[in-house]
Parts: structure tokens; C-alpha cells; sequence
């Protein structure tokens, strides 16, 4: 898998939330200024090539859909992320995070604690 460009993110996220579009369906979410309708369509092509984008035929116009989950996708780019920029350490992460954000102990208490909460959850349901 490859990171996605600025345009190939902006055109997943879109995917990923419609789930099937066609290209004018993509550009109709689009905010203004759109770009062109080949713009779109060869990115949404480009797409395709990378394995992240399918599609289905109607003639000669295609409905296309996410190949890759967008949770896939956000777990890949977080670990690359991670990698490059914080050694591969969330605690490193998290520590830039507080620092930068002047984010009190009290309140990083708090999101452990909510962090904590929603792992148990996650283990709940995948017992059931």
C-alpha cells in the first residue's frame, strides 16, 4: 500500500463515505472551486491502478466503489506517520501531543481513561 497525495485522499474520503459514485457523484461533493471533470476521473483512474478503488461498468461510464477500508487505510498511514516522525512510538506521539497542545495531566488522565474504556468495549464485542 502507498500513501495517497492530497488529491487521492480528497477523493477516497468522498468514497468512502458514499460508498458507490460515479464521477459526477464525487464532484458534486466537492467544495468550490471543483476541479475538472478529467481531473477527477483520472485521479478516480489512478486510483484504481493502486488497488484502491473498484468499479463496476454501465457502457461506457463507470460506478465506482472503495476497494480498501478506510480504518486499513488510517492504520497504514498512522504507522507511516509514526515512523517518520516519532520513531514508531505512540508514547512519543502522544508526549509531542500534550507538549504542544499544553494539554494539563489531569486532562490526559482523562483520555487514558476513555482510551481504556473503549479497548474494553472493543474486547466485549469481540468475545460475543
Amino acid at each position: 500500500m502507498k500513501i495517497l497525495t492530497k488529491a487521492e485522499d480528497q477523493i477516497m474520503q468522498i468514497l468512502w463515505k458514499l460508498k458507490k459514485a460515479f464521477v459526477k457523484d464525487i464532484l458534486d461533493q466537492m467544495e468550490e472551486p471543483r476541479p475538472a471533470y478529467n481531473t477527477v476521473s483520472t485521479i478516480v483512474r489512478i486510483l484504481v491502478k493502486k488497488g484502491f478503488v473498484g468499479y463496476l461498468a454501465y457502457g461506457k461510464t463507470h460506478k465506482y466503489h472503495p476497494v480498501i477500508e478506510k480504518n486499513t487505510y488510517s492504520n497504514f498511514y498512522l504507522k507511516h506517520f509514526l515512523s517518520g516522525y516519532f520513531g514508531g512510538s505512540f508514547q512519543n506521539l502522544v508526549s509531542f501531543f500534550a507538549r504542544e497542545n499544553e494539554i494539563d495531566p489531569v486532562e490526559l488522565e482523562e483520555m487514558i481513561k476513555k482510551v481504556e474504556k473503549e479497548l474494553k468495549d472493543t474486547e466485549h464485542r469481540e468475545d460475543e
